[in-house]
């Protein structure tokens, strides 16, 4: 998760456990104006055997039971958008046709009335399999639901009130996510800067696509939340998914991230 830093570095800031994972969650988030329904990132899902969870250390519970904790049936989701399409953010687009039929059930739409809206450039990569990793984008997440997609080329405004802007490194085709409610606005950079710890310039994931790229591009976005006064909603930190951005004086105008208040 932290590219080139080195474990004697990063182990004081994220302990790891006895197999060398850290701590950390996919989080997603709700937009609900009365018309639209609008799941921002889909997390890693549930067709998964025990033996890639025990890898994983994967929890479960999957973004269709966060949901229903707050009254949200799947036939109620009109929208999807991703950051990208590896398998922690892509992974519950799909579910098994009979949870009990197991590999022969087939897959479908976990949200059966929704559009998903991502980087037409992603959707192509993740199809070709463009990746540094050969199994973090996976055709039985996308396959079922290729209808769905619509996609965006650059920035846009694909729904009222909610902006993308291509964020390439991590991805050549991530995308941003920027949207206000009544007091605030908000963004979801994804895997840009997935952690409060990622704020720091060298701290890249090891499977970014581009790390000098992202490097250059987390720096131009957290100057961006800084002018826009965004608070940040990080799709990966156990601790604090809501942050915002300051600019610190003593460490020679570094940015830094810290936990978001009155949110």
């Amino acid at each position: 998760m932290f590219g080139v830093i080195p474990r004697s570095i990063w182990s004081k800031w994220s302990v790891p456990d006895d197999n060398n994972r850290i701590r950390l969650d996919c989080n997603c988030a709700l937009l609900r104006d009365g018309d639209h329904t609008v799941l921002i990132e889909a997390g890693y899902g549930a067709k998964w055997s025990e033996k890639e969870r025990s890898i994983y250390a994967m929890e479960d519970r999957t973004v269709l039971d966060a949901l229903r904790e707050v009254g949200v049936a799947a036939e109620d989701v009109t929208h999807v958008l991703l950051s990208h399409l590896h398998f922690d953010h892509s992974g519950a687009l799909t579910e098994w046709s009979d949870p009990d039929g197991g590999d022969e059930s087939g897959f479908t739409a976990s949200f059966p009335r929704a559009e998903l809206i991502v980087q037409k450039r992603e959707l192509e990569d993740a199809l070709a399999n463009r990746s540094t990793m050969s199994r973090t984008y996976l055709r039985s997440h996308l396959d079922p639901v290729l209808d769905r997609f619509r996609t965006v080329g650059g920035v846009g405004e694909p729904l009222p009130g909610i902006e993308v802007r291509p964020v390439p490194g991590h991805t050549w085709g991530q995308q941003s996510i920027h949207w206000s409610d009544l007091e605030r606005r908000y963004v979801f950079p994804g895997d840009l800067c997935p952690t409060m710890l990622h704020a720091h310039p060298s701290a890249n994931m090891a499977y970014d696509v581009e790390p000098w790229t992202n490097m250059l591009q987390k720096q131009s976005f957290l100057r961006s939340c800084i002018d826009e006064d965004s608070v940040v909603l990080l799709d990966h930190d156990p601790d604090n998914p809501l942050a915002t951005v300051v600019e610190s004086e003593d460490r020679g105008g570094r940015f830094e991230l810290q936990p978001a208040s009155g949110v």
